[in-house]
């Protein structure tokens, strides 16, 4: 009797236990359903938290505004900066970064986050997180990118003002880099949080994503074969320009929608761009590569400069192309961080720099810069102030010599000096300095001068007897029988077959 007497209360504790737990669990439910239906209630809630946030009374009012969420609040923007300080102030700083983030989301504010009230938890993990998306900061990645870029830029404008030189192409490579840059500064403005604040910079670099390969495929080109451009070559900038057709509705959107876009991560034909650049890199590297290597057959006088030049920027293309290739995973994939993920940036870089790096040291490749206009000085000041050492000039003699005894450069007939500077790896004026002041020649003098020995060595031959004069004036270098004629009398006293005559007699 005692047992079924302990059962019978066990069960109604347990009975009242539940009731009492229901109850509960339905008037919040019965509350909530009231103050979604109940315009006056849900006003009621919102001012007893806000009086409750008055008051210091964190906890309460952190209970009625997640109430009034739940009842979903026209004034949502507003509870949530609430329930931010609230959390806060509660030191609470999970849930305060919580709702940070949907404040600045949902209001656009990506400054919300340096708000004063949160210097309570600033020390905090989840908060310094917030810090680092969504405050302009500069860090060392931001520095490096900015400081590329602006040498980019420069040289892009530099390359257009070099003297005697070929302005197709350093116009080509001038663009190369300029783009180049344009996406290496987008790429600080990203890693400095600037995108949050300059929202017009969203696909500020897209738009030149099918350029790349055009532009270094017809550079090759221009140096290799030098190629004149022609109306088909336009069919190029096709791919160009409906990616802007593709693009200029996201362009045409004002800042407060790119923005909206921005913080909501989305990234509208992202994959499609990346996967159709990898795809027009590979192409056009391909073409590259293929010139490349044929030029080295035909061109067999490159200078080593030139040699060098063209072989280091194939290198850094290829380079690039495989690192964009594992970058057009990444974004596909949604990564956007990571070492992988920075290769690219590196290499983009590291392109940049060298062409900069070349057009000042070894300046032969793009021609010389020009820094002072109708610059002209009396013979005996002409390398006055001349930057070549001593060592240098002896350097650059013995090169010559090699140049004009071992690979007979002269024999080329569209020789010139500009040319031999390429060889000698230096500039112009450098060049007309060793030739005066080694040899006592100019140019011209010194280039003759070994044509006309060529050519005496050649008719002395027993193999050239049956040639004609003007075979052995072709096979020298000259490209006219009256020129030879000219200049084998100036260094002999006697016409090419007068020296013949005597010889056989």
């Amino acid at each position: 009797m005692a047992n079924s007497k302990k059962i019978i209360l066990n069960s109604l504790f347990s009975a009242f236990i539940f009731l009492f737990i229901s109850s509960s669990l339905y008037s919040k439910s019965d509350k909530i359903n009231n103050i979604s239906n109940k315009g006056t209630d849900l006003n009621d809630v919102i001012i007893s938290a806000k009086k409750y946030y008055d008051n210091s009374r964190y906890a309460l009012a952190i209970k009625n505004y997640e109430m009034a969420l739940e009842a979903k609040s026209s004034d949502s923007i507003a509870i949530f900066k609430k329930l931010a300080f609230s959390y806060a102030k509660n030191n609470q700083p999970d849930l305060a970064s919580e709702y940070i983030n949907k404040y600045v989301i949902a209001n656009l504010d990506p400054s919300f986050v340096r708000h004063s009230y949160f210097d309570v938890i600033s020390d905090s993990e989840s908060y310094q997180l917030l810090v680092d998306k969504y405050l302009k900061q500069v860090g060392l990645w931001s520095i490096f990118c900015f400081y590329v870029a602006f040498i980019g830029f420069f040289i892009s404008i530099v390359l257009n003002f070099r003297e005697k030189s070929d302005k197709v192409a350093n116009l080509l490579m001038s663009a190369f880099i300029l783009i180049h840059s344009v996406f290496i500064i987008h790429i600080g403005l990203y890693f400095s949080n600037y995108q949050y604040y300059l929202p017009h910079i969203l696909y500020m670099s897209t738009l030149f994503s099918f350029l790349y390969g055009p532009l270094i495929y017809f550079y090759f080109k221009r140096v290799t074969i030098n190629y004149r451009f022609q109306r088909l070559d336009l069919l190029h900038l096709i791919p160009t320009i409906l990616l802007f057709i593709l693009m200029f509705p996201i362009y045409n959107l004002p800042s407060s929608e790119k923005l909206r876009i921005i913080l909501n991560e989305e990234r509208p034909y992202v994959n499609l761009v990346s996967i159709s650049k990898l795809i027009s890199l590979l192409i056009y590297g391909g073409l590259v590569i293929k010139m490349y290597l044929n030029s080295i057959k035909i061109n067999k006088y490159f200078s080593k400069i030139v040699f060098n030049w063209q072989r280091n920027i194939v290198v850094f293309c290829s380079v690039y192309i495989i690192s964009y290739g594992i970058y057009a995973i990444l974004i596909v994939k949604h990564v956007f961080s990571g070492f992988l993920f920075y290769i690219q940036i590196v290499s983009m870089a590291l392109l940049v720099l060298y062409v900069s790096y070349t057009a000042f040291v070894q300046p032969s490749v793009f021609g010389t810069l020009r820094l002072i206009k109708n610059n002209i000085l009396p013979e005996i000041d002409k390398y006055k102030k001349s930057g070549l050492t001593e060592s240098l000039s002896l350097e650059l003699k013995e090169k010559l010599r090699y140049l004009l005894d071992e690979k007979k450069v002269y024999k080329q007939n569209n020789i010139t000096l500009q040319k031999l500077a390429q060889y000698l790896d230096t500039t112009r004026h450098n060049t007309s300095q060793i030739i005066n002041e080694h040899f006592n020649l100019n140019f011209f003098e010194l280039i003759n001068k070994y044509r006309i020995e060529e050519a005496k060595e050649l008719l002395k031959a027993e193999k050239h007897k049956n040639f004609n004069i003007i075979d052995i004036a072709y096979e020298v270098g000259f490209n006219n029988k009256v020129t030879f004629n000219k200049s084998f009398k100036k260094y002999n006293q006697i016409t090419p077959s007068e020296y013949v005559k005597s010889f056989v007699a």
